[in-house]
């Protein structure tokens, strides 16, 4: 695995009072060197991280309901609560029972998923949120989009697909025109736009604080600089416990906003 870029271009011995500026954190926070190339094919840290992440999350599910049992032990009993949890508290909240039952084991595989590749962000040695490159809440998102759109038409043919999409009423009368073009760019493709930055700028905005405030303790550890070092490494905690509550909430949200399009795409037409 290679190593951290922002502690590659890190010198140990820089510290204030020493000459040297403070190492602020940036883009090259986020750059990886390949681990291996292969066909012109470079693969990452995120990439190693976000294969491990689906083998965490499938393993977990296969060692909770392998071999099921009428008294739960408490792999189990975790895995039924956070299985129940993405069923009843979003997919039956937003879709439906009926129509959401279908549905739940891709919003329960979408949650895990991302979860775990935010989680990743403060797991020694890994220390990197998979979903704060765009590629990663992109992809996640093109495939809510694909789902969304197919089930549209599906539902409602051609015609009431576009309907649906565009927001079609007769009754709004003369602003009928600008609500569909305005609808039509809101839902093709503004939608999956934001949901894919929400995700991601949030993971990204997260990981560069704690990275900041991790390299200003470091860089302040001399002289009286070391009062103002305790009080960054306070902030590394803060931000770090801040980043587990985000970290849950951005799975959340990214799979209340997938099963909302799904509603919406099975939703009759008016």
């Amino acid at each position: 695995m290679s190593a951290d870029p922002q502690m590659l271009a890190f010198d140990a011995s820089c510290h204030i009072f020493t000459g040297c500026g403070f190492p602020a954190p940036g883009l090259h926070t986020f750059v990886y060197e390949p681990i291996f190339t292969v066909a012109g094919f470079e693969f990452t840290k995120p990439m190693l991280l976000a294969l491990l992440g689906c083998f965490v999350v499938i393993g977990f599910f296969w060692a909770a309901f392998n071999k099921p049992k009428l008294i739960p032990g408490k792999i189990q009993m975790v895995g039924e609560a956070g299985y129940d949890f993405v069923r009843r508290g979003i997919v039956y909240e937003i879709i439906g029972k009926k129509d959401g039952e279908k549905y739940v084991p891709l919003m329960v595989s979408l949650f895990f998923f991302v979860w775990m590749m935010n989680i990743w962000s403060i797991i020694p040695l890994a220390q990197f949120p998979v979903t704060s490159l765009i590629a990663f809440p992109a992809g996640l998102a093109l495939i809510v989009y694909v789902l969304w759109v197919s089930l549209t038409f599906k539902k409602h043919g051609f015609v009431g697909g576009w309907k649906n999409i565009t927001g079609y009423d007769k009754s709004l009368g003369p602003i009928l025109p600008l609500i569909v073009v305005l609808e039509f760019f809101s839902n093709l493709i503004i939608r999956p736009f934001t949901h894919a930055v929400r995700l991601f700028a949030n993971m990204f905005a997260g990981h560069l604080l704690i990275v900041m405030f991790s390299l200003a303790s470091w860089y302040l550890l001399n002289g009286i600089g070391v009062v103002y070092a305790a009080t960054s490494f306070v902030m590394v905690i803060v931000m770090t416990a801040f980043e587990l509550f985000i970290q849950a909430v951005q799975a959340y949200v990214f799979v209340l906003l997938a099963a909302s399009y799904v509603q919406g795409a099975l939703a009759k037409h008016h």
